[in-house]
């Protein structure tokens, strides 16, 4: 073994021992000098919670409608001899819109009032002419059956007198009592049939009588309601926006010939939940948006169903316009807002500014004067489009933290910057913005 092996691993000296302890101990002292934990910060937005007055607002899609309509159909098959309005004309109740071949109408209308004008003679006849003479002729027939059968009781007295005497045989009284039984019995049918000539024979004969004026009348009715139907008429106010058919076409019976609307009152018709439907009431006010329109038209609530729809579980509501604009049409889709309730003097705050824990609470992250955000709970009241009603737990003036709180932990270092709003009327004013608390001097 040579000398050289034997000292080969003397020879190899660590780092360590080629450093000097003072060189060690700066080392050391610099690995064991950190610099400050740095907080982070978190930039959000913040706007004070104000006091002022909220609606609550009932927003719904609906489709316009006219409050009156009448699709017109005619009640008789028949061709359409001319239509004197056209599509667009604005008619009035009972005026003229159709007219239907109507010749043989004409003819059967004629014909009935012949007849009827036929039995209204006959029914005067009756009453003041034959009935009297029939009754004339009974109380003659009753007067001369009488003075008879009075005559024949005298002959009847004279003649049992004699009998009597021994003057008469009794075959000639006995033939006298039998002339005066028939002379008494012509007298009592003639008595008869006059009393019941004056009590049945004059009623039953004006019964018979009227009966055929009736009759004739209701036929003559008839044919003149059958005519009527050929002219076809309004039954509103309006403008005519539907005629399918044209002159010398076949109008069928109840089947559409003409539409006319009133579009002098419009109503918009939506459907809402039953929570929605709970807070409104008849007349609230409320708006009409059409799509591509600045301004909403004033309307108000002027209908609430008192059904549930079967198929969806809603409620209906109608929206009126009193006097709608020439843009509302029938048959439009609009956006609808219904002023539900309003508070005075509420706590106000963004309603992008509120959030919920995940068991369902509300919340609002407010900015501390140390530079800090606090998670406070909160209960709300009114939601409005863009601010919400807080009732108990926020304080006018606070300052709510409106945008980068989502999900920021509770006591949270931040950093308030400007909002756009805030920045715009600073730029117009000349100012500048207002500086954050948290930044230091």
């Amino acid at each position: 073994m040579s000398l050289r092996t034997i000292f080969a691993p003397r020879m190899r000296p660590t780092l360590t021992s080629l450093l000097s302890p003072a060189v060690l101990l700066f080392l050391m002292t610099a690995c064991s000098n950190k610099g400050p934990e740095v907080v982070p910060e978190v930039s959000v937005q913040v706007a004070p919670a104000r006091t002022g007055d909220i609606s609550e607002i009932v927003t719904a899609e609906a489709v316009v409608y006219p409050l009156q309509q009448a699709v017109v159909a005619p009640k008789i098959s028949s061709t359409i001899k001319s239509f004197p309005v056209q599509r667009g004309a604005h008619v009035r109740k009972g005026q003229l819109l159709a007219v239907l071949e109507n010749a043989d109408l004409s003819a059967a209308a004629v014909q009935s009032k012949g007849e009827y004008e036929q039995a209204e003679a006959g029914y005067v006849t009756s009453t003041a002419a034959s009935i009297p003479q029939q009754i004339q002729k009974a109380e003659l027939d009753a007067s001369s059956s009488k003075a008879a059968a009075d005559a024949q009781q005298k002959i009847v007295d004279s003649r049992r007198e004699l009998f009597q005497q021994g003057a008469l045989p009794r075959r000639e009284l006995d033939a006298a009592e039998v002339a005066l039984a028939q002379a008494r019995s012509q007298y009592e049918q003639s008595q008869k049939q006059l009393d019941d000539l004056r009590r049945v024979g004059r009623e039953q004969a004006i019964k018979t009588a009227g009966g055929q004026l009736s009759a004739a009348k209701g036929k003559l009715l008839g044919a003149q309601a059958q005519l009527s139907y050929s002219q076809i008429r309004s039954p509103i106010d309006g403008v005519v926006t539907d005629r399918p058919l044209y002159p010398g076409e076949l109008a069928s019976a109840n089947q559409p010939l003409l539409t006319v609307m009133n579009t002098s009152r419009l109503i918009a018709k939506a459907h809402i939940s039953q929570a929605q439907a709970a807070r409104l009431s008849k007349g609230n006010p409320a708006s009409i948006q059409i799509a591509g329109q600045e301004d909403a038209i004033p309307a108000k609530l002027s209908l609430i169903s008192p059904a549930l729809d079967p198929g969806s579980t809603t409620i209906e509501v109608w929206i009126e316009a009193s006097k709608p604009p020439a843009a509302l049409r029938p048959g439009m889709t609009v956006q609808i807002s219904i002023t539900a309730r309003t508070a005075k003097n509420a706590v106000l705050v963004p309603t992008n500014s509120v959030l919920q824990t995940p068991d369902g609470a509300s919340y609002v992250m407010i900015a501390g004067s140390e530079g800090v955000a606090h998670q406070k709970n909160v209960q709300l009241g009114i939601h409005g489009i863009t601010e919400t009603q807080v009732t108990s737990g926020l304080a006018a003036g606070d300052s709510v933290i409106i945008s980068g709180g989502y999900g920021l932990p509770d006591k949270t270092k931040i950093k308030i910057e400007a909002s756009p709003a805030s920045e715009e009327g600073a730029s117009k004013s000349g100012e500048k913005p207002p500086s954050s608390g948290s930044e230091k001097e």
